[in-house]
């Protein structure tokens, strides 16, 4: 399977965060209004509203594990996103995305627990008080960002999940529904998307949900209502519009592992000594920079995870 190497994005080429929340919404009314009417279907259906506002304000506090480097803009992080739900190319799930759902919103729990469960993502909201972690993003492509997330530890989650002594894994899984996600409704990948981890390195503090980012609302382009962010592996680990977490015994088949198996492997730790078959992945472009800079081992967070694969061969296990 062939994936693009993105192109640079020009800023001049990127709508000013206020513009493009605005010119998103009326583009999508638009759009939305002219099918509806096309299929026959009352216009005044699609005015009511469906998802939090994407400018509304989250209350968090500051995390001791955010990083000081430059952070990227707002309008790069929201143009420019990898989600094949909603496209193959970059800038596709800024608008597809609009259609999206977000409330309701419930999270299945089965597996390896002490009881299936079902969790209301406003619960789920109040399981630990929210936090901005600005971590550092490394896409297996070859670009990275640097981007303040506002979400919680995944670990309150999975506490809240009861787990039992036999779960080594915790899968999670986006939401499938071709009609909000029209990208689902193409062979690219077999759906719905699937990413997994161990339950330690799960458990790890640097491992989070994410519900915001700039201090608001995460946008559905990136993964709303909930998200994982890994922030030392490999962004495409990150599954977005989590709908599942199901606890297993036995590794996870995760989505592009069985997609091209020589290509993605189950831990997808960011490591520059690992070239992916068809690039090196020695360096990296931070979106808005000109020039590459060395990609850093575990994206830079090896002092806290390097001990969770003490012993492993990292060239074998990618």
């Amino acid at each position: 399977m062939l994936i693009k190497k993105p192109a640079d994005i020009p800023s001049s080429e990127i709508t000013d965060k206020r513009l493009y929340a605005n010119r998103r919404q009326f583009i999508l009314g638009a759009s939305a209004a002219g099918a509806a009417l096309a299929a026959g279907v009352a216009v005044r259906e699609l005015s009511s509203p469906t998802q939090a506002a994407a400018n509304e304000k989250l209350t968090f506090s500051k995390s001791q594990f955010s990083t000081s480097e430059k952070q990227t803009p707002f309008k790069d992080i929201t143009n420019y996103n990898n989600y094949y739900e909603f496209g193959t190319d970059k800038y596709s799930p800024a608008g597809e995305a609009q259609r999206l759902k977000t409330r309701p919103w419930t999270v299945k729990v089965e597996g390896e627990v002490k009881k299936p469960k079902l969790l209301d993502i406003d619960a789920i909201l109040k399981l630990a008080p929210l936090e901005e972690r600005i971590y550092r993003l490394r896409c297996v492509e070859g670009w990275s960002m640097v981007i303040p997330w506002v979400g919680f530890p995944l670990s309150a989650f999975i506490n809240q999940c009861e787990p039992t002594s036999k779960a080594k894994y915790v899968e999670l899984t986006t939401l499938y529904d071709p009609k909000q996600m029209p990208g689902q409704r193409s062979g690219v990948l077999d759906w719905p998307y699937v990413e997994g981890l161990r339950m330690d390195e799960a458990m790890h503090p640097l491992a989070i949900l994410a519900v915001g980012l700039y201090g608001e609302v995460l946008p559905n382009q990136d993964g709303a209502p909930l998200r994982l962010v890994v922030p030392w592996k490999y962004g495409f680990k990150s599954v977005k519009a989590i709908v599942k977490a199901r606890f297993t015994e036995k590794q996870p088949l995760n989505t592009w592992n069985l997609a091209a198996p020589s290509e993605y492997g189950f831990y997808s730790n960011v490591n520059p000594q690992v070239d992916h078959p068809r690039w090196s992945q020695a360096k990296e472009r931070r979106i808005g920079e000109f020039f590459k800079r060395d990609t850093l081992m575990f994206n830079g967070y090896g002092d806290q995870v390097a001990r969770l694969y003490a012993g492993m061969d990292l060239r074998k296990n990618f």
